[in-house]
């Protein structure tokens, strides 16, 4: 029997997935992702429309595209200095950039000749890829992974400077489809979901970073 999770438009079988598939909220222009701050941190950027101090473009800073894996790692935007999960909408230039200026985070014998090559790779890239599992409505892992993107030196500087085209606060959003699950109210908390589907990465980018 297949495992049952959301994707765009309802349900679909797990195995309708990839193994390592990057799925979004996107249009022609722009990739929606998410991020989870502190009150202090995102109320100035909600307020400018983009980060700005006390954001740190000193340290590394992760988006995920996918809600639910930013809804886990927040804990439905309750756990401490992530109490306010934010939607930020990025050119779909500046994602591609990201991706095909980025390294796996792991060494993966599958994508690299020899760790050695894979550490050069990791030196000289200002973006971090990871793969993790997906997670459905209880937060549970999936057989299929979601991607994280770390952005670091000039990744940050053009994300801040170039990519960002809005920021907007999805916290309500996330206690509500969260109170929906509380209900056993599966039905709404998935509609609620924003719809997600599967990036159309070109070749290049998707053979760099292991995924499609």
């Amino acid at each position: 029997m297949n495992r049952i999770v959301v994707g765009e438009g309802g349900l679909h079988a797990a195995d309708n997935f990839t193994a390592r598939e990057v799925r979004a909220v996107f249009d022609a222009e722009v990739v929606t992702v998410y991020q989870a701050y502190p009150d202090r941190i995102a109320e100035p950027a909600l307020r400018a429309g983009n980060f700005v101090e006390p954001f740190k473009r000193a340290r590394m800073t992760w988006v995920k595209p996918s809600f639910l894996w930013m809804m886990y790692r927040s804990g439905w935007a309750a756990k401490p200095d992530q109490e306010r999960v934010v939607a930020v909408d990025i050119t779909r230039e500046g994602f591609e950039w990201a991706l095909a200026h980025a390294s796996l985070s792991h060494f993966d014998r599958d994508h690299h000749p020899t760790e050695s090559a894979w550490r050069e790779q990791l030196r000289g890239s200002p973006v971090r890829v990871q793969w993790d599992p997906e997670r459905d409505l209880g937060l549970n892992p999936l057989p299929h992974r979601a991607i994280q993107i770390g952005l670091s030196g000039e990744a940050v500087d053009r994300y801040v400077d170039d990519w960002i085209t809005s920021i907007r606060d999805v916290t309500a959003l996330a206690h509500e489809v969260h109170a929906a699950v509380t209900r056993g109210d599966a039905d709404e908390a998935r509609g609620l979901l924003p719809r997600e589907r599967t990036y159309p990465l070109p070749d290049h980018i998707a053979a760099r970073i292991g995924g499609r």
